[in-house]
């Protein structure tokens, strides 16, 4: 096996202050948590944006802080910006064709302005459709295909977020179609309700499918999330941690920082013989444009 690369998911934008006091929401926090992260082991940040208050952030000049901080800072991360908010359609119960409260569904172009203005070495592309709490996640081919084509445009190499077996075969198909260029990342989300649970025989069964030439990783969310360090690392995959996917560094406890989560998934590649990929290695395994 080669080396491993560890992306750190700092804040998302699901984790609530109420469940962390710690959470990084504004930029700088968000940035030093990143950079911190980075000293620790990590070669990638997984960037989401929040207002101050915590509500989760599409404002450009919150992105544009945070990668200008992180870039400043020259510790040479691997900037990961996300795409997926503006995805979530709430059905009203008198009328379910009309959106509720809380709908967030936008076109596509708007969710990649960010990644047009900032051109990060990665971006997330989701590839599901699914139900996720009281919203169904929407992401049609037709809009995929626009992201990943404004993705191409700004030289990111899109990170294929994969929920179900069914969003791999969506994948399949857009790199059949020329859409996806090759060899893609693959990220492989366990944990979410209807989504592919955390076990390991979920990984076994989601990298079958896999192309032969992916690049891929996986983690879990919640008490699953350093189980799945482990099993992830085992079965050959690239991991992820972070405040996005949990807030407790063991039962009971949480979490003093990012940066201390990704000195433990450390550990845990390292005691399975492993050994993490700097972010000039992960550049070079990835083969990014930097």
């Amino acid at each position: 096996m080669g080396k491993t690369i560890l992306t750190v998911a700092v804040t998302g934008n699901q984790t609530t202050l109420a469940q962390h006091p710690g959470l990084p929401c504004t930029p700088k926090q968000i940035a030093d948590a990143a950079i911190e992260s980075c000293k620790a082991g990590a070669a990638v940040a997984h960037i989401h944006v929040r207002y101050d208050d915590g509500r989760p952030s599409m404002e450009l000049a919150h992105y544009k802080e945070v990668v200008d901080r992180i870039r400043d800072s020259g510790c040479g991360l691997i900037i990961n910006l996300t795409t997926g908010p503006g995805q979530r359609f709430i059905p009203s119960e008198d009328d379910p064709k009309v959106a509720a409260p809380g709908t967030t569904l936008m076109p596509p172009m708007r969710r990649v302005e960010h990644v047009i203005a900032l051109k990060p070495e990665i971006c997330t592309l989701d590839l599901n459709t699914m139900w996720s709490g009281t919203s169904c996640v929407i992401n049609s081919p037709q809009n995929v295909t626009v992201m990943a084509n404004a993705m191409k445009e700004a030289g990111s190499k899109p990170e294929l977020e994969v929920f179900d077996s069914g969003d791999i075969q969506l994948a399949k198909v857009l790199i059949e179609q020329g859409v996806l260029e090759e060899p893609p990342l693959f990220q492989i989300v366990t944990g979410i309700r209807y989504g592919f649970p955390g076990t390991v025989e979920t990984l076994v069964y989601a990298k079958s499918l896999l192309p032969q030439n992916a690049h891929w990783a996986a983690f879990g969310i919640g008490r699953m999330m350093f189980p799945m360090v482990a099993a992830a690392y085992t079965l050959g995959a690239h991991v992820r941690c972070g405040f996005e996917d949990a807030v407790q560094i063991r039962r009971g406890q949480l979490a003093e920082s990012n940066a201390q989560m990704v000195a433990k998934a450390a550990r845990i590649v390292d005691d399975l013989g492993g050994e993490l990929a700097s972010p000039a290695e992960a550049r070079a395994i990835l083969g990014l444009k930097a």
